[in-house]
């Protein structure tokens, strides 16, 4: 098969259209085609160097791609447990000043601008007699409601001791992302440096990109090379994320 017309498809593939919000039943294709950017450099590099050079790119690409939605969640889910325990805070101190618990939501929408929007289904239901099954509303604020309203508890109490719990867990986090910069910056280290003993190779006049462009074996090596690198980094994202809470 030609390499440019899977460079072709490849572009045509990243290049297309989204539909519009007019036309409710526009087609769409599946989530693993619109994951985004990831296979274009292995296309873009199969007509160039070759197939071994292709998947070798795909493989790195990967790795890069994987790491970063890694800390990305790690990085989203701090920024929800500080979240949840400012409006946890806030409301706290709300009902504790003699508000109703619909009055209390309602000034903590107001007060913490960032869960206004996640926090006005709870306050419909709450305002209707309703269930305060959110999915939107922070999760710990729905079990506290629910559990003082279930059981007839004060609601400031089980809020502050959901607060607490959240505070713990933010500073858990921070103090895991604190001890573990060391063992990521190592493994990093680890994963970059193959890249540049191929640059100082070159430097040297070893020649290693021709050694791994021009011969099968030097292909094979390239690949199982890129594997061990995606095998490490993922095994240094498991040892890593073992210690993380849930």
């Amino acid at each position: 098969m030609n390499p440019w017309f899977l460079l072709s498809c490849g572009a045509g593939l990243a290049c297309w259209p989204r539909p519009s919000a007019r036309t409710p039943f526009a087609w769409r294709l599946p989530q693993a085609v619109r994951a985004g950017w990831w296979p274009l450099p292995a296309l873009c590099v199969l007509p160039l160097l070759g197939l071994g050079w292709a998947l070798a790119t795909l493989m790195l690409t990967l790795t890069v791609r994987q790491e970063r939605r890694w800390r990305a969640r790690a990085k989203t889910a701090l920024a929800e447990a500080e979240l949840t325990a400012s409006v946890l805070r806030t409301m706290t101190g709300e009902l504790r000043a003699g508000a109703h618990p619909v009055a209390a939501a309602e000034a903590v929408a107001e007060a913490v601008p960032a869960a206004s929007g996640r926090l006005r289904g709870l306050i419909a239901a709450a305002r209707l007699g309703g269930g305060t099954a959110d999915p939107d509303a922070p999760s710990a604020l729905v079990n506290a409601w629910a559990l003082a309203g279930r059981y007839g508890l004060p609601m400031a109490g089980v809020l502050d001791a959901a607060r607490r719990d959240a505070e713990a867990e933010i500073g858990f986090r921070r103090r895991l992302k604190a001890k573990m910069a060391g063992p990521r910056a190592s493994a990093a280290v680890l994963a970059v440096l193959p890249l540049l003993c191929l640059v100082l190779g070159e430097a040297m006049g070893a020649s290693p990109v021709r050694v791994l462009s021009g011969t099968g074996a030097g292909q094979s090596l390239l690949v199982v090379g890129s594997g061990l690198i995606w095998a490490g980094t993922a095994w240094c994202r498991a040892l890593t994320g073992r210690v993380a809470p849930c």
